[in-house]
């Protein structure tokens, strides 16, 4: 065995070459861990007026053990309005869970937060999720015509037919006493009706599920952004590129790449010949890749084909898992409270009279289960949370300011709950949403699909979606609470249970 000497020699004797390659290393190393200390030191200067609560030195205040809500919540009551959260030993997050700032931030034109929404960039390209300034303005307002009601009302068939076949797969937990994970079978319904409503592709994703690939990849991607997120040392492109995950990562997003590219081709072909709008509509309902090919601005000009790419990624990624999380938890709470199932199936029977399927003025006419849905998101809003970065120093409503450069955490999660403005926070009442109880809150207590200029384009298409699905859901099921099986919630980038979502079903008898 070699001396301790002798291995000091050895080193000693290394090529000069090494030498400088190991003291660059260690320069680099240096250099990378004074510009993180240097990070860490503005951060805690930013947030000096905010107390919050204390943090681990290595690990900050953000754990994944299902408490985190908890925890949040718990320091919500002892740091009004907002404070600050570490994410690790670098990275703070200014938290805020009160809508009067909240108004402040979502009524201002600072940008997403690069920190977070870079993971998703590397998907879904510079879509309206992540694209800042003139691009996201023009993006926007080529967009907004896709979400017109008169190119959403052919939608409803749509979502109906997937929750038909959706209900159908459900048909063998109906004659049991056993509990299934809800989540799974709800998301494969949700893409079903994205995939219709986007490629008018009837892709059977429900019959295929893990057989189909591009579905497999859309799924490995949102749980690769996921696993990154929580992982600190994936946050590195480096350590992520070269591990086990990165490797997935790229296989899947090449999959989903190649298969929008190819839908993308076949459309443009088939569009050479009939390229007026009117003749498509003619033919068949638009979907919303023929709203992106065929978008045009003053000049006449349209979005490029990587746009095109980036906007189609962009709301399979959103419409899809956001949508799925929201209807999951729906029947999840109406499992929990019979008595509120019972007079939404009422009031759900009335409106069909006796047809199977929804039209579109039936969507407003059921109000008691629209204040349903309201309060499931409310409680379980599918995106818990959105990030911003201030560009210019910011001023809230007391005085307190933040200097450019802050990262702010917006807690969707933390103002639904927020015991200074709903009264008995965590309790499923609907009633909340009567109008009369909604005037007297202030206009950002509620943000499920964000506020201001930034907020969620397809919130209709996805409120539309919900409603049906409810409706529907609950016109063939009664849905029982399982006991044993209680939510344990996780904030990723769309709300989670880490033991799944199980409710039992039976079927509806009426007369």
């Amino acid at each position: 065995m070699e001396s301790a000497a002798e291995l000091v020699k050895s080193h000693l004797c290394w090529p000069p070459t090494l030498h400088v390659l190991a003291l660059l290393g260690l320069a680099a190393a240096g250099y990378a861990f004074t510009g993180l200390l240097a990070q860490r030191r503005a951060a805690l200067r930013g947030v000096e007026s905010f107390p919050g609560p204390p943090a681990h030195w290595l690990f900050g205040n953000l754990k994944q053990d299902g408490k985190a809500f908890d925890r949040t919540l718990k320091w919500g009551e002892s740091y009004p309005y907002a404070f600050p959260l570490w994410f690790g030993p670098f990275i703070c997050l200014f938290n805020i869970h009160h809508p009067d700032y909240v108004k402040t931030l979502f009524e201002s034109t600072v940008p997403k937060d690069t920190f977070i929404f870079s993971f998703l960039e590397q998907w879904i390209g510079e879509g309206l999720l992540v694209s800042q300034g003139q691009k996201w303005f023009r993006h926007r307002r080529l967009l907004t015509p896709g979400f017109h009601f008169d190119v959403l009302k052919p939608y409803i068939n749509l979502m109906s037919d997937s929750t038909k076949t959706m209900l159908d797969k459900l048909e063998k937990y109906a004659s049991g006493n056993e509990s299934f994970e809800l989540f799974e079978p709800v998301s494969l319904m949700s893409l079903d009706t994205i995939l219709k409503c986007a490629f008018s592709d009837n892709s059977n994703c429900q019959a295929e599920s893990g057989r189909n690939t591009y579905i497999q990849a859309v799924y490995d991607l949102s749980n690769l952004i996921s696993l990154r997120l929580r992982m600190f040392p994936y946050h590195s492109d480096f350590l992520f590129y070269i591990s086990p995950h990165g490797f997935r990562f790229r296989k899947a997003r090449r999959v989903a790449y190649r298969h929008t590219v190819e839908v993308l081709r076949k459309r443009k072909e088939a569009l050479k010949e009939e390229n007026e709008l009117d003749r498509i509509g003619a033919k068949r309902n638009l979907d919303f890749l023929d709203i992106l090919l065929l978008a045009r601005d003053e000049k006449q000009q349209g979005l490029a084909d990587e746009d095109i790419r980036a906007e189609v990624d962009t709301f399979m990624f959103e419409g899809h898992d956001t949508t799925a999380s929201g209807l999951s938890f729906i029947l999840y709470s109406l499992a929990c409270h019979p008595e509120h199932q019972k007079l939404c199936r009422e009031e759900i029977l009335q409106t069909l009279d006796g047809k199977d399927t929804f039209a579109w003025e039936d969507l407003s006419k059921m109000p008691y289960t629209t204040m349903c849905i309201k309060e499931s998101l409310r409680l379980y809003p599918p995106v818990p949370a959105t990030s911003r970065v201030t560009t210019k120093p910011m001023t809230f409503c007391d005085g307190r300011t933040l200097p450019k450069g802050c990262h702010l955490l917006a807690s969707v999660f933390g103002i639904h709950r927020n015991a200074a403005i709903w009264e008995n926070p965590h309790v499923f009442d609907p009633l909340r949403f009567l109008p009369e109880n909604v005037s007297k809150r202030p206009p950002h207590a509620f943000v499920p699909f964000g506020a201001g200029p930034r907020n969620c384009i397809g919130q209709n298409f996805a409120m539309n979606e919900l409603k049906v699905a409810t409706a529907l859901t609950l016109k063939r099921y009664q849905l029982i609470e399982d006991p044993t099986q209680k939510p344990k919630l996780i904030g990723r980038v769309v709300l989670h249970s880490i033991n799944g979502i199980h409710i039992k079903i039976k079927p509806v008898h009426t007369n």
